[in-house]
């Protein structure tokens, strides 16, 4: 049986292509909010790391009436590092709107998630974005999309397979995008028309794949998925399936739907209907919530494995304890158990001494977010450099490999295909774009470590970089290791202007005068290769006689602070990042320059 008042659709697209901000736009046009509820950009991006970065961080839930009908709308990150987002929220939708920048066309993150919604059953809705650009190529592009539908076996769709055009910035829709029309609402009667209801067993047994968790300080966890057979209700006895054929009989104490941004409470949902479960204490994401009588579950989710490994151990520096609160391995622990909870594609086990955690992700930006996020709530932490994931396939070590997109200006080609054929990277394909040069790469994801800020200061900050995940191949590429050595603090003092000043001469810089520094500390990178032990807290020497020549004033560089993605893409792997709410420092694992000599006899003994 198939609803028809109800539809669930989610907004996938590469990043910065206009999801949220077409979200936005339905919110306006819905005339359910008043006009100081949507005051803001970005509605849906409603944490402060998103907001900072302008980037969808996790997908999010809400609920549209029009015309009569329910439109649950999920929106997802563009990012491929949160690709494991995406892929769990995909099976509570029917449809999705892809969207397409109207000049940028089909991007690797494209591809990716639309390939993830036909496996998935979901039904492709094009809204070729951003039409108003200056630089819109819309032919090219909905040919660009038709070719990638063909390419993932949609050609039974293609007959009569519906677009739409819009503008999200200026908020509106069209058939022709020759004509502007005054309203974002075409895409919502695309949305009735071509979207299919959910395809339920209203009389069947309750089942319900839980694909996300939401956290209440009040009620604990909380269960959202979409039900796909039968109906539940406040009070009501069911069976959680979870892994392990392990079966736990709970009480659902509190039933919620979605109604414009919020949840409200229900009485009962039926089938098709996006819920929340209050009272399913140890609820899993993956789980089946299951009529107790005939207990049958779904295959568990899965999403793609993590690519990048990191090492978490807690803040072992000299200023440990002074910046933030929770400093122990027991809070570390808890805190990473907590976060498995929601986060899918995330993977923790802990190191063979037991004193550290190896943490994978999909990237850098998915685990940089993690780190961020408990910095910010008081943790201190040290970070090793990151590394692959590598697989044994049939006894062979295999690695991860990315298909790499690069958009540069054609003057500065020559220095992104060196450096990224230094990382063995391999051209695959180039093709030209006004101005700009589109080159696409297969590369070892080793090789994107550290590589985007060398790219950005190469073309003085014009290149764009995308990457997605491609295969598994034989792990046997050796890569460059970093040509400069650091600048290693031999004291723990502030940092003098002074003893700056005859630093910068050889070097560049990462504190500034005043800064607290520690024995062991990375104060700037060398200008050679090989690390050198300084003394950046030297003084002038003070006597009782004036020379002109000895007060020469002091003029010091400033300083570049690293970001914390940047930090962890420079460390080697003798070094660490510490990280507290308040400071991203970088740092030797070995603090004293006697341990380090003595490291370096024994590893070429």
């Amino acid at each position: 049986m198939q609803r028809q008042d109800i539809r669930n659709i989610v907004i996938i697209a590469h990043v910065d292509h206009g999801k949220t901000t077409l979200v936005d736009c339905l919110l306006r046009e819905s005339g359910q909010f008043r006009a100081e509820q949507l005051s803001d950009e970005c509605v849906l991006d409603s944490s402060e790391l998103e907001r900072e970065r302008g980037i969808t961080i996790i997908a999010k839930n809400i609920s549209l009436p029009y015309k009569g009908v329910k439109i649950n709308v999920i929106d997802t990150p563009g990012h491929a590092d949160f690709g494991g987002e995406v892929e769990r929220v995909l099976q509570m939708a029917d449809a999705a709107l892809v969207l397409v920048d109207a000049a940028e066309g089909p991007m690797p993150q494209t591809r990716f998630v639309l390939s993830k919604a036909i496996e998935c059953g979901v039904k492709p809705l094009i809204v070729i974005n951003k039409i108003d650009r200056p630089d819109a190529r819309i032919d090219a592009v909905v040919d660009e999309t038709l070719e990638l539908l063909m390419d993932l076996g949609c050609e039974n769709v293609l007959d009569d397979f519906p677009i739409i055009y819009s503008s999200a910035k200026e908020g509106y829709a069209t058939h022709d995008p020759t004509v502007r029309t005054d309203s974002i609402l075409p895409i919502m009667d695309l949305i009735l028309e071509h979207a299919p209801g959910p395809d339920v067993e209203a009389d069947a047994p309750l089942q319900m794949l839980v694909t996300t968790l939401d956290w209440s300080e009040y009620v604990g966890r909380i269960a959202i998925g979409r039900i796909a057979a039968g109906s539940i209700t406040t009070g009501q006895r069911i069976a959680l399936m979870q892994s392990n054929d392990k079966v736990e009989i709970c009480t659902v104490k509190q039933l919620q739907v979605f109604e414009n941004l919020g949840r409200t409470d229900a009485e009962k949902a039926e089938a098709g209907d996006i819920v929340a479960l209050i009272g399913l204490e140890q609820v899993e994401i993956g789980d089946t919530v299951s009529d107790p009588e005939t207990q049958h579950a779904f295959p568990r989710l899965t999403v793609g494995e993590p690519t990048l490994e990191m090492t978490f151990s807690v803040n072992t520096s000299p200023f440990v304890g002074k910046e933030g609160k929770y400093v122990t391995n027991r809070q570390l622990r808890e805190r990473l158990e907590r976060e498995l909870e929601k986060n899918v594609a995330l993977r923790v086990k802990p190191t063979a001494n037991g004193d550290a955690f190896a943490v994978a992700g999909r990237g850098v930006l998915h685990l940089s977010v993690l780190i961020e996020t408990m910095r910010r709530e008081g943790f201190e932490l040290s970070i090793g450099k990151p590394r692959v994931v590598i697989c044994e396939i049939d006894g062979v070590p295999h690695e991860p490999y990315e298909t790499l997109t690069v958009e540069v200006p054609s003057d500065y080609l020559g220095p992104v295909m060196e450096l990224v054929g230094s990382r063995r990277g391999e051209m695959e394909e180039m093709t030209t774009r006004g101005d700009y040069v589109i080159v696409r790469f297969e590369i070892p994801s080793r090789g994107l470590i550290g590589l985007r800020t060398r790219v950005l200061n190469s073309t003085h900050g014009s290149a764009i970089m995308h990457h997605r995940f491609s295969d598994y191949r034989p792990a046997d590429a050796i890569l460059p290791d970093r040509s400069n050595g650091v600048l290693v603090s031999q004291t723990t003092a502030k940092a003098v202007a002074f003893g700056l000043d005859g630093l910068q001469q050889r070097a560049e810089l990462f504190i500034g005068p005043g800064d607290e520094i520690y024995e062991g500390m990375v104060v700037g990178e060398n200008s050679r290769s090989g690390d050198m032990t300084v003394n950046p807290t030297k003084e002038k020497k003070l006597t009782n006689m004036r020379a002109s020549g000895s007060d020469d004033n002091i003029v010091l560089q400033p300083p570049r602070r690293l970001s914390l993605e940047e930090a962890l893409e420079y460390i080697a792997d003798d070094e660490l990042v510490e990280v507290t709410p308040a400071n991203v420092r970088l740092r030797k694992k070995l603090l004293r320059e006697a341990d380090r000599r003595r490291a370096g006899r024994q590893a070429k003994a």
